[in-house]
């Protein structure tokens, strides 16, 4: 039985296509066949400190992990979004007194797709759907699709080609002057062919997004799919250490007292 952190966790065997093998010789009632899928979805963060190299794993807006085997960053200097399969341990978790939540071994850990978000500025010449494309998909409605630690993770289906022509996914922004926390999702397949279904999942941050100042808003999500344009709602907060810090205003000087 897993513990009372990983029952938080969701489960998303579905979604990588890892083969599982039956044997036909030897017992292999003993393998623990729960590695093969993975435990989360994690922002993997680096720590650069004075040749210091680390990572942790944020496992939500609260929780941090820290993995014992730390001795390389994973992604070099690149935050990423990540699938995670690991197993807690007893060592102790407040390594460098940062509040980490759990000591985890990282049994593997595969990278998603982690992109920035693009602004789309008005051209007379070229259309959003030119620039980005409008080929549909489906977003899922599950715990994947959604927004956390400062990111967009986006779990969708679309139609896929068996030509090797790479699609192109982008979350554009500056679509509507009165709200800039209103997105579009783009796909563009490039012209690739439609023979098959297939799922696919993305993550974009939202750094550049203005500053909510530590309040929740709601962020839209505008896409095309198979049945026309749809949109999703998210609720949304300026990462903590993205916010910029609020300037202090001047002090009045004191007046001198009266003699």
């Amino acid at each position: 039985m897993k513990t009372t952190l990983k029952n938080k966790i969701l489960a998303m065997a579905a979604i990588l296509a890892i083969p599982v093998f039956q044997s036909c010789l030897g017992n292999d009632d003993d393998y623990d066949y729960s590695i093969l899928s993975p435990d989360a979805i994690v922002t993997v963060k680096p720590v650069v400190d004075d040749g210091a190299d680390y990572f942790y794993l944020q496992l939500n807006d609260e929780e941090k992990l820290w993995p014992l085997d730390n001795t390389t960053l994973p992604y070099k200097e690149k935050e990423m979004r990540a699938f995670v399969n690991f197993t807690e341990t007893d060592m102790p978790s407040d390594v460098k007194g940062e509040g980490y939540s759990k000591a985890v071994k990282i049994n593997w850990m595969d990278s998603i797709l982690t992109k920035k978000t693009v602004v789309f500025e008005e051209d007379e010449t070229v259309t959003l759907a030119q620039k980005y494309g409008n080929d549909p998909v489906e977003i899922y409605a599950d715990r994947m699709t959604n927004v956390e630690d400062g990111y967009l993770t986006i779990h969708f289906i679309t139609r896929w080609g068996n030509s090797g022509i790479k699609h192109e996914l982008n979350l554009v922004t500056g679509l509507n002057e009165e709200d800039p926390y209103e997105v579009r999702f783009a796909h563009n397949a490039h012209g690739d062919g439609t023979y098959y279904e297939g799922d696919g999942i993305v993550a974009f941050s939202l750094k550049d997004l203005p500053d909510t100042k530590g309040e929740t808003v709601k962020l839209t999500l505008k896409f095309d799919s198979f049945s026309g344009e749809k949109t999703a709602t998210f609720d949304y907060c300026t990462r903590a250490d993205w916010q910029t810090p609020e300037e202090e205003s001047p002090e009045t000087p004191e007046e001198n007292p009266a003699d």
